[in-house]
C-alpha cells in the first residue's frame, strides 16, 4: 500500500498548455456583487483570542 501511495504522487502528468492568459483588476461593482451576508453583532473578532466571533 505504501508503494501505491508513493506511485500516485510520483506520476508526472503533462501540464495543459495555453497560448495566453489575461489578468485584470475587478471593479468595485464586481467585488460588491461577490459579497453577501448579514452582520448581526458589531463584535467581529475576539480581542483575546483574535478568532472570529459567531454572527459578527
Amino acid at each position: 500500500m505504501r508503494q501505491d501511495v508513493a506511485n500516485m504522487f510520483n506520476t508526472n502528468t503533462p501540464a495543459p498548455s495555453f497560448e495566453a492568459i489575461r489578468i485584470s483588476i475587478a471593479s468595485p461593482e464586481k467585488i460588491r456583487s461577490w459579497s453577501s451576508g448579514e452582520i448581526k453583532k458589531p463584535e467581529t473578532i475576539n480581542y483575546r483570542t483574535f478568532k472570529p466571533e459567531r454572527d459578527g
